[in-house]
């Protein structure tokens, strides 16, 4: 059971990029040219008015909703891509030494910090979306997507990092 642990969060990582991919597709505009990651990183109101503006409903689609939606269903994204970073930079960590070894572990806790970062993320952007605006909270969205982005590209470097060495003593012995 303990084996299949791994594939799992990987399968749910993979097929959740699908779903977030294909539920924020129409949050890409000329506005909002990276979708729901321009709102992350609208940091105050000056910043989020011009999206919620380009995602206004129209008679061909309803983008706030989009947004909304593309929001929860991160939720389940997080289980699984913070799921999937603990295991998979535990288990890199315990084919190496030392402090590579330390450095591996610690980011594996990292990557559920990255995952409750995302939950106060999303948050502050359902706030945004539910059409309460505050400069506070756009600000604390961005504030703690920073973080949450930075952990994770940690985390995913760590694994490459480490796959690239585990694959060179596979080559080399």
């Amino acid at each position: 059971m303990k084996k299949l642990l791994l594939p799992f969060f990987f399968i749910g990582t993979m097929a959740m990029m699908v779903v977030m991919l294909k539920t924020g597709a129409t949050l890409k505009t000329d506005t909002t040219p990276m979708g729901i990651i321009d709102l992350e990183f609208a940091y105050n109101t000056t910043k989020i008015k011009p999206i919620l503006s380009a995602w206004a409903p129209t008679e061909k689609t309803d983008n706030i909703t989009a947004a909304t939606i593309n929001t929860y269903w991160d939720f389940l994204f997080m289980f699984f891509y913070a799921g999937f970073l603990f295991l998979a930079c535990k288990k890199i960590a315990t084919t190496m030494k030392g402090t590579v070894a330390i450095a591996g572990n610690l980011i594996a806790k990292a990557a559920l910090l990255a995952a409750f970062l995302d939950v106060i993320e999303n948050t502050g952007m359902l706030i945004t979306l539910h059409g309460h605006t505050s400069s506070t909270v756009s600000f604390c969205t961005t504030f703690f997507s920073v973080i949450k982005w930075g952990l994770v590209i940690i985390a995913v470097l760590y694994l490459l990092t480490g796959l690239l060495v585990l694959a060179y003593r596979r080559i080399k012995y």
